[in-house]
């Protein structure tokens, strides 16, 4: 089933171009969201929720228009950038409180559980974590209250790669529990990892979007790896 439909997002900026933008996400699959830096994946994210105002286009969620249905879509998305950058000193059972007040389906039973998944200690403050940890955190926070998609800009970015792997294997976890997981990536290892679909994005266009399956078919050659094809891809040579 689909859940979430961007389509013609065009923002344009003095030395770069979002370019008619338009995919599709499904519920309880992985889709990562692949591209250089620089591509468009953060603009393309802010635009979906709200907080880059594109040119044209439209997004919707669960058949809803984001536009008009903001604060009931909020409600079951969850977003984030992969870092925790407020209250550094304030303990995490401190920052909970806070946070759950401007959800009204906060979980506290929820929360708990990937507290326990998760293995964090509230008892500490956001200073005190890891790098691993602090995305940890910022996921249970997106999740605690009830959130049917979770869009995650960069998360693995800056994590040693076993955080990295750990991480890969929550969202396999969250997708067994029905979830909807969207994350952009510059690092196609991941994407090899966990993702079902792919979203390629080159200097502001969709190249294309995909089952991971269909698109290594379709682009790859005899022997390469999803990374050496996109590297390709990137180089501008789409055939052998």
């Amino acid at each position: 089933m689909v859940v979430v439909k961007v389509h013609g997002l065009t923002k344009k900026y003095r030395d770069f171009t979002l370019s008619d933008v338009s995919f599709t996400l499904s519920s309880g699959r992985i889709t990562g969201f692949v591209g250089r830096n620089g591509a468009g994946k953060t603009t393309t994210i802010k635009s979906m929720l709200g907080m880059v105002h594109p040119d044209s286009g439209s997004v919707s969620y669960f058949d809803m228009p984001f536009a008009g249905n903001e604060a009931a879509i909020k409600k079951r998305i969850g977003y984030s950038t992969g870092t925790v950058s407020w209250y550094p000193r304030k303990k995490i059972i401190d920052i909970v409180d806070i946070v759950k007040r401007f959800y009204d389906t906060w979980d506290d039973e929820a929360y708990r559980n990937y507290l326990r998944l998760f293995e964090i200690d509230e008892k500490k403050t956001p200073r005190e974590l890891s790098e691993g940890m602090k995305v940890k955190l910022n996921l249970a926070l997106s999740l605690a209250h009830r959130s049917d998609v979770l869009i995650l800009d960069e998360p693995t970015s800056g994590l040693d790669p076993f955080s990295r792997n750990e991480l890969l294997n929550i969202f396999e976890e969250l997708r067994n529990r029905g979830t909807t997981v969207f994350f952009s990536t510059h690092i196609v290892s991941d994407l090899e990892k966990c993702a079902d679909d792919i979203i390629y994005i080159s200097k502001g266009k969709i190249i294309n979007s995909m089952p991971k399956s269909e698109f290594s078919q379709k682009y790859s050659n005899a022997g390469e790896s999803l990374e050496d094809t996109i590297l390709r891809l990137e180089g501008g040579v789409f055939n052998a």
